[in-house]
């Protein structure tokens, strides 16, 4: 019988990195997993034992990649993969899924990739403290989420230094300004009525290029972004406050509550009222 230690992580009002699940395991001999796709990216490092990853790459096909002690494994949102252990060296891993708008940046500099989803260490040391955090967050689920937000950035940190393909980003310090520009009006304009016009504008940039370089840097168009960032302003007020949801809907930028609980069931696949009850702050 394998041994499994799992949490899920309690808040999800965390943007530019938040965590959605992590654990530990020891593995049964051909403990199998998958095929599944993720809606996150979700980082396996390998302890102990040997086995396989089965990952699609980019042209769609699968690709069989061994993994082993020191090692570790990448999956990427939307990518099809099934993991087996070993039979007679099974895997003990811990793992963490996590999310946000830098978490695209955080692959670029790691050097992973759809294609390339095998993480291996450059450097030993840096890889230790890297295991150490992520066994830290798997046994302390229960701290509050500000502690283990803290550890997911130190284990983020380790994890770029540590990797073998670490690239060095210039970026483009122009687009970097227009970025932060555009997510400072969002959070400061989001409860009203704004359009990625109002957001362009206030850049003072063209609507199409701005949304491509808002789409190259972040991963999301910026319509995409507003949403994403007013549900998770929707779902702060649904867990501490007792407002309507009429009320809710118009603090975040929907006039019309149906408009609002459509959007956030396309979000979350529940309706605000449902998500309230299930997160109910006990």
């Amino acid at each position: 019988m394998s041994e499994v230690l799992f949490q899920v992580f309690p808040s999800e009002n965390f943007i530019d990195l938040g965590l959605y699940q992590f654990g530990w395991e020891q593995c049964d001999p051909g403990h199998s997993f998958g095929p599944v796709a993720r809606n996150h990216y979700l980082f396996h490092y390998i302890i102990s034992g040997t086995g396989i990853l089965y990952a699609m790459n980019a042209t769609g096909d699968s690709v069989a990649y061994s993994v082993k002690s020191g090692q570790g494994f990448m999956i990427f949102p939307g990518q099809i993969c099934t993991y087996i252990a070993d039979q007679e060296h099974p895997w003990e891993y811990t793992w963490i899924e996590f999310d946000g708008l830098r978490a695209r940046e955080t692959m670029e500099l790691s050097g992973l990739s759809v294609n390339q989803p095998v993480y291996k260490a450059r450097f030993k040391d840096i890889a230790l403290e890297m295991k150490e955090e992520m066994l830290y967050i798997a046994n302390h689920g229960k701290s509050s989420p500000f502690h283990l937000i803290g550890h997911l950035y130190l284990f983020i940190d380790a994890f770029v230094r540590s990797s073998r393909e670490t690239k060095i980003t210039r970026g483009n310090s122009l687009q970097d300004f227009y970025i932060k520009e555009a997510i400072t009006f969002i959070e400061q304009n989001f409860q009203n009525e704004i359009t990625v016009e109002d957001i362009a504008d206030f850049c003072g940039l063209n609507r199409s290029y701005f949304g491509k370089i808002f789409r190259e840097n972040l991963g999301k168009t910026p319509q995409e972004f507003l949403i994403s960032y007013r549900m998770s302003k929707a779902t702060e007020l649904l867990r501490l406050t007792t407002l309507s949801i009429g009320d809710i809907a118009n603090a975040v930028g929907y006039a019309n509550p149906l408009h609002f609980s459509r959007a956030f069931k396309n979000v979350y696949g529940c309706s605000p009222r449902e998500w309230r009850g299930e997160h109910e702050i006990k």
